[in-house]
């Protein structure tokens, strides 16, 4: 193609010197060059895009793994508010518990004061009924000695006192020995 080119362009003489054609040689040049080029140019084309390729999968191994630690971590916290979540509860409920415990003590307690404060108001009742009691004979017995004074002062004569007086003095003195 190229010499029918080159004879119809310089006519039928010319066509016997095709090796003298400069564009058959820049032809061949380039094509040669392209040939020795292929290799290297290839080999460090197939570098540069296996070290990209490298890279890229560098990085999405590095992105699988902050997913896959990323995964552990939110099932970790999770995990973790799941266990708060229910030492809460357990705190919640002993609480309760022992809110129930200290109100039944509180309501025990409060009816042993109150018994202890009736037992104490019946012994104070007690007590008050015996010192009336107390009194009410002493004034009994003050009234009877005064009655039983007006009534012998009134109804003993007195020779009768002289004697009683010398009985009671006789009687000391067994009375003291």
């Amino acid at each position: 193609m190229i010499s029918t080119a080159f004879a119809a362009e310089h006519g039928p003489e010319a066509a016997g010197s095709i090796l003298a054609n400069p564009h058959l040689w820049v032809y061949v040049a380039f094509v040669l060059v392209i040939a020795f080029a292929w290799k290297p140019v290839g080999r460090a084309l197939g570098v540069a895009l296996d070290g990209r390729a490298a890279k890229i999968k560098a990085r999405l191994d590095e992105a699988h793994q902050l997913r896959e630690d990323a995964q552990e971590m939110l099932a970790t916290y999770q995990r973790k508010q799941r266990d708060a979540m229910k030492e809460a509860e357990e705190i919640i409920a002993h609480a309760k518990t022992e809110a129930e415990r200290l109100s039944k003590q509180a309501a025990k307690d409060l009816e042993e004061a109150l018994k202890r404060r009736e037992t104490q108001a019946l012994e104070r009742i007690a007590q008050a009924e015996s010192q009336a009691l107390k009194e009410v004979q002493n004034i009994a017995v003050d009234v009877a000695i005064n009655a039983a004074r007006d009534v012998l002062s009134q109804s003993v004569t007195e020779a009768q006192k002289a004697a009683l007086a010398d009985a009671a003095i006789q009687d000391l003195g067994r009375k003291f020995h």
